[in-house]
């Protein structure tokens, strides 16, 4: 379709299409989108992306995203120092905050081992991770994603750490709340049932 659009709104198709999750159909509705919005809007958005590039960036410790050199996570001293939560990215660690039940601090590996996509560990923070092991911590928990890349990155880890001595533990991943066990993935109800806890009366 080029030469279909005027320059520039063809080359606003091409940077949004090169957004993740963002195919060629997608990236014209959104290009549309914007040039129906009244410009205040327009520039809002522009604005909003400028800032956060010029003033968002990793936290030098776990690699959260931060405004400083540190992410208020790490800056918190009420932060448990003796438990360690490895996720891949981000909004992750949105995830894990969100449920409330962890008080210990975090470990973004910035993506997960994938070898169709040539990510290995030498991509991912791995030796920052190591270096962050120290005798206060005791347990580092593997927060991957429960897909293949997760599960490959959480099994390669593993292997680093276990020798350390530390208790190195796996997230159990298995049915959702309303769930019918008849739909469910083997590998899933696999989960289920080694994630299984005591029920007591």
């Amino acid at each position: 379709l080029s030469g279909v659009y005027a320059a520039p709104v063809q080359d606003l198709i091409d940077e949004l299409g090169r957004l993740p999750g963002i195919g060629p159909k997608s990236a014209q509705r959104i290009a549309f989108h914007l040039l129906k919005l009244p410009t205040p809007d327009a520039v809002r958005l522009a604005r909003a992306i400028t800032e956060a590039k010029a003033r968002v960036a990793f936290c030098q410790t776990c690699f959260n995203v931060s405004e400083g050199d540190q992410c208020g996570i790490c800056a918190d001293p009420r932060r448990d120092a003796t438990v360690l939560c490895v996720v891949e990215e981000p909004r992750d660690l949105v995830a894990v905050e969100r449920t409330g039940e962890f008080r210990g601090r975090y470990h973004v590996l910035q993506g997960a081992i994938s070898p169709m996509e040539g990510i290995g560990p030498d991509q991912l923070k791995v030796t920052e991770l190591l270096r962050r092991i120290e005798p206060e911590l005791t347990e580092v928990i593997l927060c991957t994603n429960p897909n293949i890349e997760g599960e490959a990155t959480a099994l390669y880890l593993g292997r680093l750490l276990a020798p350390m001595g530390l208790r190195v533990t796996r997230i159990a991943s298995g049915l959702p709340v309303g769930g019918d066990l008849e739909y469910a993935d083997e590998l899933t109800l696999g989960r289920a049932l080694e994630g299984r806890r005591e029920v007591t009366g």
